[in-house]
């Protein structure tokens, strides 16, 4: 969602702060802006569409500006994306520029309180109630604008994050967070906030987690926490373990083309360190003891999006090593029907960001009900994990590109953990047993690695497909949550019509669709591992393709009873069945960045999408 930078230092905060946009410009934006101090005078400068409007509106007029400034990266919920809508808004005495990231719902009857003290609005902004408020009772807090921040965030009702600086005082940023993400980065004389560590990261790799409903100030050499009510509030600091040339291209022209690459990696970084001297497997961070977890008689997985469906591939392996039912539930839809839950339930909550709203409002529900939560989650510090009982980190690093290609593959691998790891707390696996997954999964990354150099016919394949309308996609068991990832892949990058089915349900239904030349790709499981499910699914497309479909199959190699059917025949690497979708989903990736780019679409940015979804 919004991106959000705020500097205080000795560097030139104009610089400092739009190189912090440009890194955040992966979460997704519609209009950007800044507000710098130029000899104690507020100047703002903001723009609708991308950042390089902004620049070339600051370059028209060079300022000096002090070493103070916010920054703000927009993706409009309340008004259109205009210059006007555009952040950072000020109150009517041009004394107090504000930044906003998530949904004030209040703001309608908070706006029509101050329309009636006078008060002018030139935006159709929820975020300018709040400047508003500020300058208002900055008057009544003795000018103080720590104090001025917390009266106003009692007052406000939502999800928000608010940075704001005060032409009055030089040398602070106040900020406040309500479930949205907001993080410290700690410099030399110089400190940085930000939405996400990537925009501070070329300058310091130490950070400061904030919690809920906190207020931080700012200066050049200190940073003081408090909450509402002003009584100071601990914090966690941490070190980021990656740098700023993670996050750059790397000499490719997109980062979602350098971010399938780096897959083996993550893959392995994922791994890393997770199986102790005595040969049980360790999580990052878990408050659960081991019988607590003997007494889970149910798991729900809660994800959206591309981590929906690594929970869809998560209850195969859980399901047939743990032997709990395990249920998979669209986050947005959990807590409103009502869910069955109690303290023998254990929800497992997937989020790329641990930021993602619809989730983080299923967790706290969860918890509500008395469940034990445990979060998968890439950004160390962000709210999710705070809030779970346990987390397991998925070390992919950043991920720029909107679409998840790593992200998802290290989710995979560590739902295979968990589902190893309960196995393991609830004696159902043996320690050989146990090493032998993880020994194949320690395979993994050289098997990515091999499917990544055999990649070019599916560039090719996409490119000729570019001017088609729609592609259908099939799977069975593993495979087909694949599938879904490959159609969803599709709409977002190359904006096309596509659907998955469960191969079984063809007819019922879907294979009305199939018409001359329609593109139809299909997952097709281990014939080793599910020689049922393989015969089955060859038996499909035979039904396809005598119906005119052209068919483009994602088979093992050496699986030659598929072949005189594939019109495209894909192949990968044998591995076990539990498994496949680590190697099945990378064709599916290149697949669809090549078919975007073919079209000529911006594949890191994929219009009306952000990396990270921070409001309901």
């Amino acid at each position: 969602m919004c991106g959000i930078v705020g500097y205080v230092g000795p560097q030139p905060a104009l610089e400092v702060v739009v190189d912090g946009l440009k890194r955040l410009e992966y979460r997704g934006y519609d209009s950007a802006g800044v507000a710098v101090l130029a000899d104690g005078r507020m100047d703002t400068e903001k723009r609708a569409g991308k950042l390089a409007n902004l620049k070339a509106a600051l370059a028209e007029t060079p300022r000096s500006a002090d070493g103070i400034g916010i920054g703000h990266t927009r993706w409009a919920t309340h008004g259109a994306p205009t210059d006007v809508n555009a952040h950072p808004h000020v109150d009517n005495d041009n004394r107090v520029a504000v930044i906003h990231n998530g949904i004030i719902e209040n703001f309608a009857s908070l706006r029509l309180e101050l329309e009636e003290r006078g008060c002018k609005f030139t935006s159709e902004t929820d975020t300018e109630v709040a400047a508003h408020l500020l300058g208002e009772e900055l008057k009544r807090q003795g000018e103080d604008l720590a104090a001025a921040m917390r009266a106003v965030c009692r007052r406000l009702e939502g999800a928000f994050t608010l940075v704001a600086m005060y032409a009055g005082d030089p040398d602070l940023v106040v900020a406040a967070r309500r479930n949205s993400p907001l993080v410290v980065g700690r410099g030399d004389g110089e400190n940085f906030l930000a939405s996400d560590v990537a925009a501070f990261i070329a300058h310091t790799r130490d950070a400061v987690e904030l919690g809920q409903d906190q207020v931080v100030e700012l200066r050049r050499d200190s940073v003081a926490v408090t909450d509402y009510d002003g009584n100071p509030a601990p914090v966690r600091e941490y070190h980021v373990d990656w740098d700023a040339s993670a996050a750059e291209k790397g000499g490719y022209d997109y980062f979602m083309l350098k971010e399938i690459v780096e897959q083996p990696q993550a893959v392995a970084d994922t791994l890393l360190g997770r199986v102790g001297v005595d040969g049980t497997l360790t999580l990052d961070e878990m408050r659960l003891a081991p019988s607590e977890l003997r007494d889970i008689e149910k798991i729900v997985i809660i994800a959206c999006g591309t981590s929906y469906h690594a929970g869809l591939i998560a209850k195969y392996a859980i399901e047939h090593w743990c032997r709990i039912p395990c249920e998979v539930e669209v986050a947005s839809e959990f807590r409103y029907r009502d869910p069955i839950l109690n303290r023998q339930t254990m929800v497992i909550a997937i989020s790329q960001s641990g930021e993602s709203m619809d989730t983080l409002m299923a967790v706290r529900y969860a918890r509500e009900q008395r469940a034990r939560v445990l979060a998968i989650c890439n950004v160390n510090g962000s709210t999710i994990p705070r809030e779970s009982d346990g987390v397991l980190y998925t070390h992919a690093g950043p991920e720029v590109g909107v679409a998840a290609t790593k992200t998802f593959l290290t989710q995979l691998v560590a739902c295979y953990l968990v589902g190893l790891y309960l196995a393991q707390m609830r004696n159902l696996k043996f320690g050989d047993e146990i090493n032998a997954v993880i020994e194949q999964l320690a395979n993994m990354p050289q098997q990515v690695e091999k499917v990544l150099g055999t990649v070019a016919p599916v560039r090719e394949l996409a490119r000729s497909l570019a001017d088609s309308e729609t592609v259908l996609f099939l799977g069975r068991h593993v495979g087909y949550p694949v599938a879904l990832e490959g159609a969803l892949k599709l709409k977002e990058l190359a904006y096309m019509h596509a659907e998955a089915f469960a191969a079984g349900e063809l007819k019922h239904g879907p294979i009305a669709l199939i018409e001359d030349g329609l593109p139809v790709v299909v997952v097709v499981p281990s014939r080793e591992g599910r020689g049922v499910l393989h015969d089955k699914i060859v038996s499909n497309i035979q039904e396809i393709r005598a119906r005119g479909a052209r068919t483009i199959v994602i088979a093992e190699e050496g699986d030659e009873t598929v072949r005189p059917f594939a019109d495209e025949l894909i192949g990968i690497p044998a591995v076990p069945t539990l498994l496949q979708p680590v190697v099945a989903t990378v064709p599916l990736q290149v697949f669809a960045c090549e078919l975007a780019l073919a079209k000529g679409n911006d594949v890191d940015q994929p219009r009306n999408l952000a990396k990270s979804v921070t409001v309901e």
